[in-house]
């Protein structure tokens, strides 16, 4: 596969993006919502993360949407400001070809250029359904900070939540900017 191309999300994507999110919400356990959203929710969340001033990013190839991913406040508290949280889905017939690592490389990068200094990736079920988001976080440099046991329920099962961080340009070596 070539690589896809990263580009800033805009609101005529929010379609797309909300199909490649309901197959995740209806068979998978990365997002632990029960229902997809519509396009109208869809499109108010993507409004309230560049209001926000956090990133959002999607992978094309030959005009297709494959995947997407954002960066979003990790806690409300202002003294988080520096950490972020990512999401990154893809879509189902683009998985394992690397478009994941390719879009979190880029929102590692542009979160370091706006300044944020840690990136904690919040994984439901990582060691089931959802190894491959673990792998992928691992192969960009995350380390797992915590699991909190049988918090969530879907599908049937009981789920582990996996907790995971990676420091952002100078970590926690100098004082943040933000």
């Amino acid at each position: 596969m070539t690589t896809p191309s990263i580009r800033p999300a805009v609101a005529a994507d929010i379609p797309a993006i909300t199909t490649i999110y309901a197959h995740a919400v209806l068979h998978g356990t990365a997002s632990w919502e029960l229902d997809p959203p519509d396009e109208a929710e869809m499109l108010r969340r993507f409004k309230a993360i560049a209001a926000g001033g956090y990133p959002y990013l999607i992978a094309e190839e030959a005009g297709r949407l494959l995947g997407y991913a954002y960066a979003g406040a990790y806690r409300p508290r202002p003294a988080y400001r520096s950490t972020v949280e990512n999401s990154i889905y893809i879509a189902p017939d683009s998985q394992g070809r690397g478009v994941g690592g390719a879009l979190l490389d880029a929102l590692m990068q542009e979160c370091t250029r706006r300044g944020f200094r840690q990136m904690i990736a919040v994984i439901g079920d990582g060691t089931g359904a959802s190894l491959g988001s673990r792998r992928l976080h691992e192969r960009a440099g995350f380390r797992l900070i915590g699991v909190a046991e049988k918090v969530g329920f879907k599908h049937g099962r009981w789920l582990d939540q996996m907790l995971m961080q990676k420091d952002l340009g100078e970590g926690d070596r100098t004082p943040p900017s933000l």
